[in-house]
């Protein structure tokens, strides 16, 4: 089979995995990306997120995470929901509606990494779906899948910015895509502008101190006061940013059965959440994004939207 031939496999396969869009990029030391990256932990943006600043030659040269990488595969798999609670509800982020994404993703990206093994015997890879030091995101641009908005987020023209993006490092060369090299936010600060606490700084990158995406999961102490009013019901996450993104008028509804909203999140009423017993959210969200931030910073995080 060509390059060519292969880069085009890859991709009709990836569309009937369910991904939305893919592509290939050759593998390259990403010392450019190294800078920003000693910058942005330099400045403490990475809050309480030690691992961060770990693993660095990684994250710029995957040929360290599989022997021999030629290409890696960025896959982007929608996720988008219209999901519009009521007032005295908790709002709760639209990837984490509904199951966990990164078994979602990966057990698919594994499914296309078979089907390039039948195409090109003898191929290795790994597939990586938010769970190493990958820069997906700076890879997508390279794949020539879309630009890196104020937000930090990486956007594509024909779906917004509500997609989980998966990669899979192969030791198989390809036909590579071109890199993606417009920035089509022009003018647009609407991100800058919406986000309630100021995360977002003027260089693409967010001060995850300040983040309530960050503040609600990951953080593991009191947020202080300053935060209180702010948070505006959001108990898990955050979509402010994506939310006021003009990019995001027309996005899809996703077409993944798993990523369907859980009942419980529509329907909970305040007390119901108020109520709800250790065992019971372990029980109910056993397969859901909301195991990360645990029992106690979910009711952390209630309490601070809606008191007692």
């Amino acid at each position: 089979m060509t390059f060519s031939g292969l880069n085009k496999a890859i991709k009709d396969k990836s569309s009937e995995l369910g991904f939305d869009f893919c592509g290939i990029a050759r593998v390259r030391t990403m010392d450019d990306h190294r800078g920003k990256i000693a910058g942005w932990l330099h400045k403490g943006y990475n809050a309480e997120m030690g691992y961060m600043e770990r693993n660095l030659d990684k994250r710029t040269y995957p040929a360290l995470l599989v022997d021999n990488a030629r290409s890696v595969i960025i896959t982007g798999m929608n996720y988008y929901n219209r999901y519009e609670p009521s007032d005295n509800q908790p709002v709760f982020a639209r990837y984490a509606l509904g199951h966990d994404y990164h078994r979602v993703v990966r057990d698919r990206l594994y499914e296309l990494l078979d089907f390039i093994k039948e195409c090109c015997p003898g191929t290795n890879g790994r597939a990586f779906s938010d769970s190493a030091p990958v820069l997906e995101r700076a890879w997508a641009v390279e794949a020539g899948l879309g630009w890196i908005g104020r937000n930090s987020m990486l956007i594509n023209k024909k779906t917004g910015s509500f997609f989980f993006l998966g990669a899979l490092v192969i030791d198989a060369e390809s036909g590579y895509d071109m890199p993606f090299e417009k920035d089509y936010c022009g003018n647009c600060r609407r991100c800058i502008e919406a986000c309630p606490t100021g995360a977002i700084n003027e260089d693409k990158t967010i001060d995850s101190n300040k983040c309530i995406s960050y503040l609600t999961i990951e953080h593991k102490g009191d947020m202080g006061e300053i935060y209180h009013g702010k948070t505006q019901g959001r108990v898990f996450g955050c979509d402010i940013c994506q939310e006021v993104c003009p990019w995001n008028r027309k996005a899809p509804v996703t077409k993944i059965d798993e990523f369907a909203p859980l009942p419980e999140i529509l329907n909970f009423s305040i007390q119901q959440w108020r109520e709800i017993t250790e065992e019971e959210f372990n029980e109910i969200f056993k397969n859901s994004p909301l195991l990360r931030t645990g029992y106690h910073n979910f009711k952390r995080n209630l309490l601070l939207s809606f008191g007692e």
